[in-house]
């Protein structure tokens, strides 16, 4: 993995600007630690961070290719999981490689298809090509958006980097946001609108879609979509079908040059990763996976049984790390870890986001780097299986509102009145939902209520997997570690999309037809395993902590967060007699994670130097 920048200038020559490119490019060195290139002409400059996973030597960028009178150079973040077809492929047809590495696989897939390429990569991915004979410049994004992409348009200049940080590094780009910004953090966040980057101004590429820019200007198109159809396989057939796909996505993204391992919850997901990559692993190599797994100190001592988190991960680790022969290693986070990298975790995002959740995740994504560059992680499967608990709830079905946020009211009252008139909270969250539910795929003649469940599943593909992808890529590349995702793969997950509901669900349980499908692979203790979510504190020292920050934040005059909320609100949040184990957002985020993300949106404030306007 690694980060990509550059901008395009149509207007003045920017081959002498190697300072401004380097300075973009270096905010991006935790994503590629490895090596960094800038190519730079009279229209463009191009850079690029590396960490280098496969063909340590020959994979450097940006990386240029001639082809006749043409010149090409791109700057590539990604894993191709399908290098070897292709090439193959693309050998037959001409071309000729010198190195192993992906990037050059994908450069002469877009020489020879043009966008067309897209459509052929299986894999993560965010890439730009500079096609100098045509003065073009052309982005391309994953179809479910694994890698990020950001672009904004500003004085003449088209600039885009992986991260938003980046593009603040240009001289001509400004730290702004309107009330669209402030809705999107009050109103949604941690979730964000696809295609939105909160910043005045600057834009997403939304997955599934590439853009190019030249003299004429700038045209973004849809490459991928979903497509709703009538499933015809039986259950056994169902079944098997989906194994095939699990196991065939997870040992394809085993390939690497660096040390690899796995994340292990002992959940349903991560011990079908474990499971099939440790196999494979004494099949191919004779070794054993390496294999981690997170906690909190004290955890066991404080913890609370509920709804959203039955019970503790350590005996179902236990049981899997035997099962499978890998090299586990616990790691445990305690309280101090936690909140002091709030603060990182806004740098590394950009934006405020899952608070706790989001810092202790890069503070293990740290520990694990110090091994290991590639790991496998679970993300994923309950949107496209059906795991959470909202797709089993009738109050889901009734609420036009995403099924994850029940807290509209609560986020209205924690902005002051005049804020709140500014921005129109309320009508802004509904019209977002009412945008991506009107654009879920539809299949003809489906009865209203699975075609309400088929929105539901829309809604947590679109913006709640979205969001713990993004996660997933910040906190661990802020370390130079590169997560993959298997049950991501966009082969599973048009195949699932239309299994119905009976199947999905089978006996009842969420994610029923995987729990099937691993039948023989995992132990069936596992396989019966009620889903948990990813482990948050129990501590009550945390919530003393972050109560006792957010209220050194709300007695300085000069604290940026006193200008957006209603100080007396979150006061009396603070002080008041709250039901704590009440999510604010999803299963993870309560009250504590409430406190934590207003510190996180003041620190996002003052160390960004945001205007308001």
């Amino acid at each position: 993995m690694c980060g990509i920048v550059g901008y395009i200038d149509f207007e003045n020559d920017v081959s002498g600007e190697m300072e401004i490119i380097n300075e973009m490019k270096d905010m991006l060195k935790h994503r590629g630690p490895d090596s960094s290139g800038v190519w730079l002409c009279n229209e463009a400059a191009i850079g690029h961070t590396r960490l280098a996973v496969i063909d340590i030597e020959g994979g450097a960028q940006p990386m240029v290719r001639t082809e006749g009178e043409d010149k090409y150079v791109i700057t590539y973040n990604g894993e191709l999981y399908n290098t070897n077809e292709l090439r193959y492929e693309l050998e037959y047809m001409g071309h000729n490689f010198y190195t192993r590495s992906d990037t050059e696989v994908v450069l002469a897939s877009y020489i020879q298809w043009g966008d067309g390429c897209l459509s052929r990569l299986n894999g993560i991915y965010a890439f730009g090509v500079w096609d100098d004979g045509k003065k073009t410049l052309f982005l391309g994004r994953d179809r479910f958006g694994v890698k990020p992409l950001f672009y904004t348009l500003c004085k003449g200049k088209l600039i885009f980097a992986s991260e938003i940080k980046a593009i603040l590094a240009h001289p001509n780009v400004e730290a702004v946001i309107d009330k669209n910004g402030i809705a999107e953090v009050f109103g949604l966040g941690p979730a964000r609108t696809p295609g939105i980057g909160v910043f005045k101004d600057i834009y997403e590429l939304k997955p599934a879609h590439f853009m190019r820019y030249n003299k004429t200007g700038m045209s973004i198109r849809r490459y991928w979509e979903l497509a709703s159809e009538e499933h015809s396989d039986n259950l056994s057939n169902t079944a098997e079908k989906v194994r095939y796909l699990v196991r065939d996505s997870i040992t394809k993204q085993l390939v690497s040059d660096v040390p690899l391992c796995t994340f292990l919850s002992g959940g349903l997901d991560s011990s079908a990763i474990t499971a099939i990559a440790a196999n494979q692993y004494v099949f191919e190599k004779g070794v054993r996976i390496d294999s981690y797994s997170f906690d909190y100190k004290d955890n066991d001592k404080f913890f609370k049984r509920s709804i959203f988190q039955p019970d503790t991960d350590k005996m179902w680790i236990d049981i899997m790390s035997i099962e499978t022969s890998s090299r586990h290693k616990y790691l445990v986070a305690d309280v101090d870890s936690v909140v002091n990298g709030l603060e990182a975790a806004v740098y590394a995002r950009d934006l405020p986001g899952m608070a706790d959740v989001d810092s202790s995740l890069l503070y293990f994504c740290s520990l694990v780097k110090k091994r290991h560059t590639v790991a496998l992680s679970g993300e994923c499967a309950d949107e496209i299986f059906g795991g959470y608990p909202w797709f089993h709830s009738q109050k889901a079905f009734e609420t036009q509102m995403f099924p994850w946020m029940n807290s509209l009211p609560q986020r209205v009252a924690l902005l002051n009145p005049d804020m709140a008139f500014y921005t129109d909270l309320e009508g802004y969250v509904k019209k977002r939902y009412i945008e991506t539910v009107e654009k879920t795929p539809r299949l003809q003649g489906e009865n209203q209520h699975e075609a309400r469940r088929r929105e539901l599943f829309y809604l947590n593909i679109v913006w709640f997997m979205s969001l713990l992808l993004e996660r997933k890529d910040r906190m661990s590349m802020a370390s130079g570690l590169e997560v993959r995702v298997p049950f991501c793969d966009h082969r599973l997950a048009e195949y699932v999309w239309n299994i119905p509901w009976n199947m999905k669900s089978l006996g009842g349980r969420e994610k029923g037809i995987l729990r099937l499908a691993m039948k023989g692979i995992l132990p069936d203790v596992i396989i019966e395993r009620k889903k948990n979510p990813y482990p948050k504190t129990y501590n009550p020292g945390y919530e003393f902590k972050v109560k006792e920050i957010l209220n050194e934040i709300l007695a300085d005059n000069n604290s940026p967060l006193l200008e957006i909320i209603n100080k007396e609100y979150v006061m009396q949040l603070m002080s008041g007699t709250n039901d704590n184990s009440a999510p604010f957002f999803g299963q993870l985020m309560c009250m504590p994670q409430l406190f934590a993300y207003l510190i996180q949106v003041n620190m996002w404030l003052r160390n960004y130097r945001i205007s308001i306007r």
